[in-house]
């Protein structure tokens, strides 16, 4: 029978009595001083777990340095230290996760992002109930300002877990990455093992990272409860621009092949490949057909998008979005939009992901 990826991790060690699970935060910080102070809180005052925040100060030109040097001196669960020149946020993360955590679990945090309340401890339970799980997450919720957080509609209170290449099967299918990042926490072992953020990917580095430790470990979800606050900000709501996009689906791309290639062990690792590619000029071919019924193609070069999916996937135009922008060539972008022809298809597609994104709330998935 052959090995679980997941077997291979070593065993945690049993618990002494009475000792609560660790888990180190790590928060890189440039030029966030003002939300510092609430993010430190927010990980300070989680029950049930013994905490440690590492705060990396990378260079800010800001107050940071004496806000930090104010939170340690005001509880010694922090710490706190300072790059000489700016190393930028990928060389940031991996310093915090792979040279300094050294607890049971680990949490990457920006200092403008919060823990929900309960959050460390909920994950740790499930940890502590499933060795072979290597990284839990839980939802999150997006909000613009700290003292105005969203109210949220509790549900009931349950996990659930997943072998890794089952999980890595979902995301392959879809293209698309579940998590934000301030959601999850992860085992330090596994961390460790698979290595920090790859410089390479900024568009895509945090779902790279997610299947590089489902290849390796199980994953776990807690529903019914938030796990963390994501902050919305400015620039992250202004227009994205196409090149923007266009590097998103590139890099998604990127990831999946390179989740086969450095894991040709996973079960259907071909096929795997080929559902995402699917999917991936699915999303292109989409955006060009939402091209054509705004009349935005001097804005979206839809021709590139569908060249693009072609490329990607050689049956693309077997797809049905490759038969709705066929469509809407024939008819026109200017006619598309006057007329609204195909409000309905939309409509449908936008009601489909609405419901995906609701049962997504539940099942994590």
């Amino acid at each position: 029978m052959p090995t679980h990826p997941a077997d291979q991790l070593s065993r945690p060690s049993p618990r002494r009595a009475g000792r609560l699970p660790t888990v180190d935060v790590v928060i890189p910080c440039y030029n966030y001083a003002h939300f510092l102070p609430a993010c430190v809180r927010s990980v300070l005052d989680q029950p049930g777990v013994d905490v440690r925040v590492l705060v990396i100060d990378d260079t800010s030109s800001d107050n940071t340095p004496e806000v930090v040097a104010e939170l340690v001196a005001a509880d010694p669960r922090v710490a706190g230290r300072r790059h000489e020149v700016n190393k930028g946020h990928i060389a940031t993360y991996n310093e915090g996760l792979l040279e300094w955590a050294s607890a049971d679990y680990t949490v990457l945090l920006s200092a403008d992002d919060l823990l929900a309340p309960g959050a460390l401890a909920r994950a740790a339970e499930v940890f502590e109930r499933h060795p072979r799980v290597g990284m839990v997450y839980g939802r999150v919720v997006y909000y613009s300002d700290h003292d105005a957080l969203p109210k949220v509609t509790t549900l009931p209170l349950g996990t659930s877990t997943w072998a890794g290449h089952d999980w890595i099967e979902r995301r392959f299918r879809s293209s698309r990455n579940v998590i934000s990042s301030p959601e999850v926490v992860v085992r330090t072992s596994v961390q460790q093992r698979v290595g920090g953020y790859r410089p390479d990917l900024p568009h895509a580095g945090d779902l790279e990272m997610w299947l590089r430790i489902a290849a390796v470990s199980d994953i776990g979800y807690v529903r019914g409860r938030q796990a963390a606050y994501y902050r919305v900000h400015a620039q992250s709501m202004m227009r994205t621009t196409f090149s923007s996009v266009f590097a998103d689906l590139e890099q998604r791309r990127d990831v999946f092949d390179r989740v086969v290639d450095e894991h040709p062990e996973l079960p259907g690792a071909e096929r795997l490949r080929s559902l995402a590619h699917k999917a991936i000029a699915k999303d292109a071919l989409w955006r060009a057909v939402r091209a054509h019924d705004r009349d935005q193609l001097d804005e979206v070069p839809a021709d590139e998008l569908a060249a693009f999916a072609l490329a990607t996937y050689p049956d693309a135009e077997e797809l049905p979005e490759y038969r709705a922008l066929r469509r809407r060539k024939r008819l026109g972008a200017r006619l598309c939009n006057r007329t609204q022809v195909f409000l309905a298809p939309h409509a449908v597609k936008r009601g489909r992901l609405w419901l995906s994104h609701q049962l997504w709330k539940w099942r994590g998935q």
